[in-house]
């Protein structure tokens, strides 16, 4: 039978295109090597809470589709945003986020004179920004076109602390045209710090009485993708769970997944995996994928006693670490204060950690060495040294796609590559958000099932 369709991999992406076409009639299966869908969005119970996120722990709700997702799916009414707290970036100490960034870029001239964060020299050199003549884009680099326009500390402790942190990345070897706010600020304004003025008034996004940033299902991110499946079984689509695909063949006007016949397949692998299946039936789009960096990341969640708890930390949902201060910790998040829903019972906070990014590995360290290493940082960065109640090590090899300069086109010579009927979709590719990797999910499930329709019958 051609007039099916394989998602390869239940991550949110291969969710999202199965998702889109069960719920369009398409007969569509999702293998799922593992034994739960979801993929790096994963919740276990913890420190006597039901659910804490052990990858992403919301989604931005100020794109569309995360909500229309969980809407879709029946979680619309279960979702929930951060508290309305600050968060810092500790360099030397904790300095709270200046006002007026978008995506750490200034957008306000104040707070960026009166922050401790910036020397006066990093001052004076970002006041520049607004007189400077426009900026070439054909580096395709966040940290060559930033560094151009307001000095090496406004991108290291500002925007490479921000951005760098979203994507576990090093800005200097990000692709500017990916991140689509930045690259939106840098086509459309000369001065990027009276682009992001004008930009944050005209979205609302400097007010306190803005719509909230970011969104989470009450039981966790994972929430979302569990729904999402069972979505799609609802409709009518068929759930392989513990199946890893060995092989791709080309059968007829379509494809063999192992031994079952379908008219497309979609791989929502990562993009080795990807590689590995595609390289008898496709080797050179298999050569391309091959070619994909990703970084590495750990998430340490510690259960801290309320009494080990400064007061001075109130009012706080974490900090950022900028690159040349990094040790181990690049980021860590006090949970019990972000979520209102993160409370232990028996008292105390929950903070989640993370280390490793993109030219800092970290899973070569071993349990009691990533501990360690956590403790000391956080003693350095706070000032107090915990002995968390409880931890919970989540290891995540290969997490954050690397989008390198020019990313778009490995991206189009992939999709160039790959013979009719075969698709790939993914964090990889054109977003590596949730939203993004929903967006793009969906996309590929409309191609598809439009490629479907033209196969002979």
């Amino acid at each position: 039978m051609t007039d099916r369709i394989a998602v390869v991999g239940g991550g949110i992406a291969g969710l999202a295109a199965a998702h889109r076409l069960a719920t369009d009639g398409v007969d569509v299966t999702i293998f799922e090597r593992g034994d739960r869908v979801g993929g790096r969005i994963r919740s276990s119970p913890f420190a006597g809470v039901p659910e804490i996120d052990e990858g992403a722990d919301a989604f931005l709700a100020r794109v569309p589709e995360g909500i229309a997702l969980a809407a879709d799916v029946g979680l619309g009414k279960a979702l929930v945003h951060p508290e309305p707290v600050g968060a810092a970036v500790w360099h030397q100490a904790l300095h709270p986020i200046p006002d007026g960034l978008l995506l750490g870029v200034p957008g306000k001239i104040g707070p960026m004179a009166t922050t401790g964060l910036l020397t006066w020299r990093g001052k004076l050199r970002a006041a520049l920004e607004p007189f400077l003549p426009r900026t070439s884009l054909d580096s395709d680099s966040i940290g060559e076109f930033v560094r151009a326009r307001f000095g090496n500390e406004v991108h290291e402790r500002l925007v490479d602390a921000l951005v760098g942190s979203i994507y576990a990345t090093d800005t200097d070897r990000f692709s500017l045209a990916e991140v689509p706010q930045l690259d939106a600020l840098a086509r459309a304004n000369r001065s990027l710090l009276l682009g992001a003025r004008e930009s944050r008034q005209a979205a609302g996004t400097a007010t306190a009485a803005s719509a909230p940033i970011f969104a989470a299902p009450s039981r966790g991110v994972a929430d979302l993708t569990r729904a999402t499946a069972d979505a799609v079984v609802a409709a009518g689509g068929t759930l392989q769970l513990g199946h890893a695909v060995g092989s791709i063949t080309a059968a007829g006007a379509g494809w063999d997944v192992d031994d079952q016949h379908f008219g497309a397949v979609i791989l929502a692998t990562p993009a080795p995996v990807a590689s590995s299946l595609l390289a008898a039936v496709a080797p050179e789009a298999s050569a391309a994928l091959s070619a994909a960096e990703t970084a590495d990341v750990i998430m340490v969640t510690l259960h801290v006693d309320g009494g080990e708890w400064p007061d001075r930390f109130a009012g706080r949902s974490g900090y950022l670490v900028p690159k040349p201060v990094q040790r181990s910790v690049t980021a860590a998040s006090f949970g019990s204060q972000k979520w209102g829903h993160w409370q232990p019972p028996d008292g105390g906070q929950i903070l989640r950690v993370s280390l490793g990014r993109d030219g800092q590995p970290a899973l070569q360290f071993s349990d009691d060495e990533v501990v360690e290493r956590v403790v000391d940082d956080l003693s350095l960065h706070l000032g107090v040294r915990f002995t968390p109640r409880e931890i919970r090590i989540s290891r995540w090899p290969g997490a954050f796609a690397q989008y390198r300069p020019h990313h778009a086109r490995w991206v189009d010579a992939v999709e160039t590559a790959l013979p009719s009927g075969l698709f790939v979709a993914g964090a990889a590719y054109r977003g590596i958000g949730i939203p993004a990797c929903i967006r793009h999910g969906a996309a590929i499930g409309q191609r598809a099932a439009q490629n479907l329709r033209s196969l002979p019958d």
